[in-house]
């Protein structure tokens, strides 16, 4: 009963505990505008799911809105994904490929200030691969790209976050 008791304790004092040293979840992203463009309209996997990652604390105009509806335009100017070989066996089979997926964008404003300077993100995977297995490993690739994409929109999504507007947008 004792163990219960100290158990119990423990769990309650810690959140206080975490909260105590700093540590505190991240939450979501507090942007300081309210409407964004982004561009090209509808982009690739990646802009697709920067559009849905806004939720409902920003909105994202549609093709048909008026430009100057919008505070902020995010202009995706490269979308690319690579796959490399990055090693082979003695008989020049391929025993691993890196996975890539670049992100080059920049930020403005509707009247064309520029905010964010044209940017490259990048990120990249090393996956191995084996002929018995093309199967697993084309879902593997999959899973791999998407978890790239996800960590490249998070990134973006931070950087847009820590940007200010210039006064009288």
């Amino acid at each position: 009963m004792r163990r219960r008791a100290a158990l119990a304790a423990a769990v309650l004092g810690l959140p206080w505990a975490l909260g105590a040293c700093g540590f505190r979840l991240r939450g979501g992203q507090a942007y300081g505008f309210e409407r964004i463009r982004v561009l090209p309209q509808p982009g690739g996997p990646l802009t697709q799911e920067l559009r849905r990652s806004f939720g409902a604390t920003v909105r994202v105009l549609e093709a048909d809105d008026p430009v100057d509806l919008a505070q902020l335009v995010l202009d995706v100017l490269q979308e690319q994904r690579e796959k490399t070989v990055v090693g082979v066996n003695a008989s020049g089979q391929v025993r691993e490929f890196q996975l890539r997926i670049r992100l080059r964008f920049q930020v403005r404003t509707p009247d064309g200030r520029e905010l964010i300077p044209p940017t490259e993100l990048l990120q990249r995977r090393d996956i191995s691969f084996n002929e018995s297995a093309v199967l697993a490993k084309e879902a593997e690739e999959g899973l791999l790209y998407r978890d790239m994409q996800s960590d490249l929109v998070q990134q973006l999504l931070r950087r847009l976050a820590a940007l200010r507007l210039p006064a009288g947008t």
